[in-house]
């Protein structure tokens, strides 16, 4: 088994893979699927010696399978809104904890404790639909945080409007974490000057807009609400860990993520920092599922550990987290 403390204790670059190397190890005893992923790739324990040797899972097993390394109940079962006529992920979690733990933390390491912010949740599609792990996650978020205007708001745009004047004029902090149609509706009705507020889109027209280049939504919501910059969150279904944009739409991971890409015509090819590909990602919070995804997002890593999203495989379903499609 592993301690799943010592994965939020990941302090160092040697850390992280000495324990990646250890959850690889279990999980390739542990989860069926995996297993049998590696078996068919000849990829054994005894082959793997470095992050680079691990089998990165395609994305699409958590469509028409069962990923657990965990034989314990499962609790909750995240899915994802998929598309029309399309098979939605599943991701089966026997352990709530861990994911709680994972999303307080890598935000309190970016931006400070929650309890500070007032978080205002403006994710309509998420909440129009069952078993989403962002609206778990935000409103997790709302209930740690203690300020009584934390909430969650679905189309009452004038009512969030006054919300955000009130608290920006107070001068509290305050997170507006939004999908990128419902923020972009928000700006084309109401103009903003906000000096305490941090933006964050988690991106997604969910069919209601046409998608457009990530540069050009941030320039407007930019304008629209006054802001220098405006913040992203990476994240999916598939996960239990989020990256964080600051600007620019480069991504930075907790300790207990990582991200590296690989060549798109060759699947089992990990290149070096600065190259373009698809992007394989682990994250060790997925202890009790699969740590180690082959994603279908196209994007760079950079030579300090962060990453920009660049784009998505013709013909893949287009996800609702964080992602403009070029």
């Amino acid at each position: 088994m592993i301690d799943t403390q010592s994965i939020f204790k990941i302090k160092t670059k040697t850390e992280f893979e000495a324990l990646a190397l250890q959850v690889f190890n279990f999980q390739f005893n542990k989860n069926p699927v995996y297993r049998s992923f590696c078996d068919l790739l000849h990829k054994h324990p005894s082959e793997v010696k470095q992050i680079q040797d691990i089998p990165f899972l395609p994305i699409q097993f958590f469509k028409t399978h069962e990923v657990l390394s965990d034989s314990l109940p499962i609790k909750k079962t995240f899915t994802s809104s998929g598309t029309s006529g399309t098979k939605t992920s599943k991701h089966h979690i026997t352990d709530l904890s861990i994911y709680e733990q994972s999303f307080n933390e890598a935000f309190k390491m970016l931006y400070g404790p929650i309890e500070e912010f007032t978080i205002l949740g403006l994710l309509p599609s998420y909440l129009e639909r069952q078993g989403s792990s962002l609206i778990y996650m935000v409103e997790s978020m709302i209930k740690t945080s203690k300020h009584k205007a934390s909430g969650f708001y679905l189309n009452n745009l004038s009512e969030l409007k006054d919300t955000l004047i009130k608290l920006d004029a107070e001068g509290k902090k305050t997170l507006l974490i939004g999908v990128s149609f419902a923020l972009l509706d928000l700006v084309e009705t109401h103009q903003f000057n906000l000096k305490n507020t941090i933006v964050m889109e988690t991106g997604g027209m969910k069919g209601r807009r046409k998608e457009i280049i990530r540069e050009a939504l941030h320039n407007t919501l930019q304008k629209g609400f006054g802001v220098k910059k405006i913040h992203s969150e990476y994240g999916m279904t598939e996960l239990l860990s989020q990256a964080y944009s600051k600007g620019e739409g480069l991504f930075n991971c907790p300790p207990w993520m990582s991200v590296l890409t690989r060549e798109t015509e060759d699947p089992l090819t990990i290149q070096i920092a600065e190259k373009t590909g698809a992007l394989n990602i682990i994250d060790l919070a997925n202890v009790n599922s699969c740590s180690f995804i082959a994603t279908q997002d196209l994007g760079r890593v950079h030579a300090h550990g962060a990453f920009e999203v660049i784009g998505r495989f013709d013909n893949s379903d287009i996800r609702g987290c964080n992602l403009m499609v070029l």
